[in-house]
């Protein structure tokens, strides 16, 4: 099992999330989040537009989904096709267990 996360610059949420359902990717948690990267946020036009403010963080989403490690390819290519702006960070899961059930392994995803 891998864990998939995906820091998106832009809402593109959505759209990642209606791909991943037709590969039977059922489970995401998606998080608004606010951060900073390389590329500054956007200035901000106070009223009458006289003032301008860049703030120090802009609005990003987060996206995490836990899948097989068969689908690792298929899940980065639709975060690459379906994203216009972030990073995919792909880490391995050593052991997943269903609190409900008991169950452990793939069958919890």
């Amino acid at each position: 099992m891998l864990r998939i996360e995906a820091l998106l610059g832009n809402n593109d949420v959505m759209a990642i999330s209606e791909a991943l359902k037709e590969i039977e990717i059922g489970g995401l948690t998606v998080s608004k989040v606010r951060g900073r990267g390389r590329r500054p946020p956007p200035e901000i036009h106070a009223s009458k537009g006289s003032a301008i403010f860049q703030p120090q963080f802009s609005q990003k989403y987060v996206l995490v989904a836990i899948i097989p490690e068969s689908k690792e390819e298929e899940v980065i290519n639709i975060l690459k096709e379906k994203g216009t702006v972030g990073k995919i960070f792909v880490s391995p899961i050593l052991r997943a267990v269903d609190i409900a059930t008991g169950s452990e392994g793939e069958e919890v995803i």
